[in-house]
């Protein structure tokens, strides 16, 4: 049963996890990295990060009192001469816990833990993200895209104004019919047929009238 336990004590005594600690902290503070199980890097999260917080204020007390922890005079020195100075900016969350995968021996997970103002890689990376970074409104996409759409507007008014129209309009096909049609009708042809109608149709009355009369003889 689990009565009171608050932390992983890592399978130790007392003494013997606050010595485990102090001498990974003091390599942490020393080599800026240092690989170890996933357990154990969490437990010395919350170790170490406290005492690089003591640091950014540099006196005698705070030396003291980080000292009584590490045990180690030149982590000491390392802490408050080059740590202190490159997380004076920073807020608290110092480290970083990047996972490895399992060991091959115990199938431990196993993780590198390093300090997060000592990374070069990842500092180049970041910076040079939030320097392409850049904001813009919704709206400007728009604006961009209106000159674009007047352009592809322009040649369909082009179009629209060609003279193939006004050359289909103005074409004289159209005269050239109406002036043709009265050539048709004073044509020789024409007069002639309207000269043989006129005088068929007093021939019919008359012929009309001559048998009307030889009717009536035969009557009487």
């Amino acid at each position: 049963m689990r009565h009171g336990k608050k932390f992983n004590h890592l399978g130790r005594t007392a003494s013997h996890r606050h010595a485990m600690l102090s001498n990974m902290a003091s390599s942490l503070i020393l080599s800026k990295r240092i690989e170890t199980t996933v357990a154990k890097a969490k437990e010395l999260r919350k170790y170490v990060e406290p005492l690089i917080t003591k640091s950014k204020e540099d006196n005698t007390n705070n030396r003291r009192v980080v000292f009584s922890y590490l045990q180690n005079k030149d982590a000491i020195k390392e802490l408050f001469g080059i740590v202190s100075e490159k997380v004076a900016d920073r807020p608290g969350g110092y480290t970083r816990i990047i996972k490895l995968g399992n060991r091959l021996g115990d199938n431990a997970e196993v993780c590198f833990i390093e300090l997060v103002d000592f990374n070069e890689t990842m500092l180049a990376a970041s910076a040079e993200k939030a320097a392409k970074t850049r904001r813009s409104r919704r709206g400007g996409a728009k604006k961009e895209a209106a000159p674009a759409a007047e352009a592809a507007a322009a040649p369909a008014a082009v179009v629209e104004e060609a003279p193939s129209a006004e050359v289909l309009e103005e074409a004289p096909a159209a005269e050239v019919v109406e002036e043709a049609a009265p050539a048709v009708e004073e044509s020789p042809a024409a007069e002639a047929l309207a000269e043989a109608e006129t005088p068929a149709e007093p021939a019919a009355d008359e012929a009309q009238e001559e048998g009307n009369e030889e009717a009536k003889e035969d009557q009487a």
